[in-house]
Order: C-alpha cells, then sequence, then structure tokens
C-alpha cells in the first residue's frame, strides 16, 4: 500500500483506518453520515480530530489523475475541494464481471458550511433560488475556464455551494473528467457550455418529474439562463476596452459593472496606443474583509469593507495610469505611499474643516468619488478632483445635518 500526502504538515496524522480493504468491506463505525451529493463512485465520510474527510473509490489511473488536478487548481487558488492524498497499491477489489481491479481512494477535506445541490434544494426550489445556484455555477465555470480548465462534466450536482450573504459561491468537487491546460480555446470552452446546458437542464427535468419545480422555473430556460450569464461574465471579464485620453472615468463604469456582477478588481494593465489607452482588467473574486485588510496593509488606513473596496479601485487607477505614463509597472507600496499623499490627503485636506466632521474621511473620499463618476458621465470626459471637490461640498456634503453632539456629564458631587 502506498500513500502520497498533499500536504505532510496537514495530515491528519492517528487516522488509523483499514487503506488496504475495499472501502465497501470497512465497518461502518467508521464512517460519519454528512449532506451527500450524487456520485458515479463510491463515497464515504470519516471524521478525525474535528474535521470531516472525504473518502472517494475509484479506479487508480483515474485517481491518480485526478489527485494531480485537484492539487493544481488547489496551487492555482481556484475554488475546489481541497486534495488531502491518495492510497494506491491496495487489495484488489472483485468486480460483477468476474473479474478484479486496482482501486485507489482519493482522500479530500470536506468543505465546511458547503452543501450539494440536491441538500440546498430539499426543501424546494423557489424561482430566485435556482437563479442564484446557476449564477454560482457560471461564476466558477468563468474561473476555471480562465485558468485553463476543462471541466467536461459541468453540472448543479459536480459543485458544492456555500450560502455568501443571500448569494451562493460554488466549489468544484468531481475533476475526473478534467484537463488542465495552459489556455482554453473558444471551441473548448463551448463544448463545456454545450455540457454543462445539458446536464443543468436533465437535473431540472430530474427534479421536475420527481417532485415538481416552482410555478415559472422551465428547466429548458434555467440551463439558458446559465449559458447567458457565464457569457455575460466572460464577455466582462476578458475584453480589451480602448477609449480616448479624456475619457478615464470609463475605467470606473467597468469597475462597477464588475462589481455588481459579483467581481471584485485585483488588476489594471493600462497600455498607450495610437489615439488613446487600452485596458485589460483580471477580476478575482475574494473573500469577506480582504479590502478592508489589503488596504489597511497598504496604507494603514482603517475603513470599512465596502470604503475599501472604494479606495483601493481608485489607487489601483492611480498605479494603472501612472504606469501607463511611465510605461513601467510600480509596485503597490509606491503606488500606496504616493495615492494616499498625492490623492487622498490632499483631497480630503481641501474640504472646510466645519464640514469634515460631517461623515468620516473615508465616506467622505468614497462620496467624493461617486459624484467624480457621475460629473464625469455627464460631461463624457473626465473631471479632474479639484473641480469635482467643490462641487461635492456645495451640492451634497452642505446639505447633510451637522454631527449630534453629546450631552456634557452631569457633575459629580
Amino acid at each position: 500500500m502506498r500513500f502520497r500526502l498533499a500536504n505532510a504538515a496537514t495530515y491528519p496524522s492517528g487516522l488509523n483506518l483499514p487503506w488496504s480493504k475495499p472501502l465497501a468491506h470497512w465497518p461502518e463505525e467508521h464512517f460519519v453520515d454528512v449532506a451527500r451529493g450524487i456520485s458515479r463512485n463510491l463515497v464515504r465520510f470519516v471524521e478525525h480530530d474535528g474535521s470531516v474527510y472525504a473518502l472517494k473509490e475509484l479506479l487508480e489511473h483515474v485517481a491518480t489523475r485526478e489527485y494531480r488536478l485537484l492539487r493544481s487548481l488547489t496551487e492555482l487558488d481556484l475554488p475546489v475541494v481541497e486534495p488531502v492524498g491518495l492510497v494506491t497499491e491496495r487489495d484488489p477489489v472483485p468486480m460483477e464481471s468476474g473479474t478484479q481491479e486496482q482501486m485507489a481512494l482519493l482522500v479530500t477535506r470536506f468543505l465546511p458550511h458547503a452543501l450539494p445541490f440536491r441538500t440546498v434544494i430539499s426543501g424546494g426550489v423557489s424561482v430566485a433560488q435556482a437563479h442564484n445556484l446557476l449564477d454560482a455555477l457560471a461564476e466558477l465555470l468563468v474561473e476555471l475556464h480562465l485558468a485553463g480548465f476543462f471541466w467536461g462534466d459541468v453540472s448543479l450536482s459536480n459543485a458544492l455551494f456555500r450560502r455568501d450573504a443571500g448569494r451562493y459561491s460554488a466549489y468544484l468537487v468531481d475533476a475526473e473528467t478534467g484537463e488542465l491546460r495552459a489556455r482554453l480555446s473558444d471551441g473548448q470552452r463551448a463544448h463545456d457550455l454545450t455540457i454543462a446546458e445539458e446536464n443543468v437542464a436533465g437535473e431540472f427535468l430530474d427534479l421536475k418529474a420527481g417532485y415538481g419545480l416552482s410555478e415559472g422555473l422551465d428547466p429548458v430556460e434555467a440551463a439558458a439562463r446559465l449559458v447567458r450569464q457565464y457569457d455575460d461574465l466572460w464577455s466582462e471579464l476578458t475584453r480589451e476596452d480602448v477609449f480616448g485620453a479624456h475619457e478615464q472615468y470609463l475605467i470606473d463604469r467597468r469597475i462597477q459593472r464588475l462589481n455588481a456582477l459579483g467581481f471584485d478588481v485585483e488588476e489594471l494593465d493600462v497600455q498607450t496606443i495610437e489615439g488613446g489607452h487600452k485596458i485589460r482588467m483580471r477580476a478575482k473574486i475574494v473573500e469577506p474583509g480582504h479590502h478592508r485588510r489589503l488596504l489597511q496593509a497598504l496604507t494603514g488606513l482603517d475603513v470599512e469593507e465596502n470604503q475599501a473596496r472604494t479606495l483601493l479601485n481608485d489607487l489601483y487607477r492611480f498605479r494603472a495610469w501612472h504606469a501607463g505614463q511611465a510605461s513601467h509597472p510600480m509596485a503597490d507600496e509606491v503606488a500606496a505611499y504616493r495615492w494616499l499623499n498625492e490623492v487622498y490627503r490632499p483631497t480630503l485636506d481641501s474640504i472646510p474643516p466645519e464640514l469634515r466632521r460631517r461623515l468620516d474621511d473615508a465616506e467622505i473620499f468614497h462620496q467624493i468619488l461617486e459624484h467624480r463618476w457621475y460629473m464625469s458621465e455627464r460631461s463624457g470626459r473626465d473631471m479632474p478632483l479639484d473641480t469635482v471637490v467643490p462641487s461635492y461640498v456645495e451640492q451634497v456634503l452642505a446639505k447633510l445635518p451637522e454631527p449630534a453632539i453629546a450631552e456634557p456629564p452631569l457633575p459629580t458631587e
């Protein structure tokens, strides 16, 4: 028997199980019950030291390939289940045909708070809930395709779903049919999307036949929605925009569209070309609190999460513009220092002190950026901050109420 570990530091030492024996022959006392989806292979779950692990038994060469794929996808920081180990060279498993096959065990860490599709909809599925699940699957497929991963068996049943502030986040759980390449062709993406559409329509048709569906939820239309959402996301994330030097406000419009789709801008790359600037943008879904932590690490500013997102977007815009002018990249730390001292602080210092007290600094700056976007949108060109700030002060800040003043403490005897 051979046990390969994905990470020796996280190996569940002390997990003593009959690894060499066929999984179907293990005593039931080893297993725990958790929410589980449909699988073409035998899957069991074990608990050890506060963690749950999934054991999937499949042909050795298939298991080895999937283990390597999951490791590669994990290293790319993609939303997939975490591989823990691979057990090979075990006792052969007798098959119904009378032959024996060499089977392996793929060990993955059970994803906390994640549920399979059929568990999520076990109490019935509303139209809004179905749309949220489909949108999450589309986002997952886009992320995987951007990384060069061809799934080959895209379906709601081959993913796990985590609740995320009224929405869902999807994670790949089954990579048996996948392939990882440097880049996917349009034909490969289209083939994966065709598989996804057929599988999703079939899953909802099964649900309709077995349990019924909410009025207004059509299986074919649900599958078509997945394709539309994928196409919209792919186009938004991969296209290149060309605009004039006086139209930088269009960067903000693009960022806002990405934010509305659930993506956050990680990088802006500006290249100077004849007649304007070409913008290439890469987007990445990040964990809650990411922006606040990142902004504090770069600038020392401690603000709320949504404020931090806006401020970081402006910092990235500042860095991209200056990098494009200089024709070389600017380090994050350098960009943050310059933005803080050339943009953020001077802008706030230009606010009359008696009005600056009405809101916290980060909220004022956030509102100034919003005001700039609307002014630029109306005028069709970039509006400089030294024009935006007086307008914001007059039209917005001056009309806000004075901050409440606490009553003085009562005198003590």
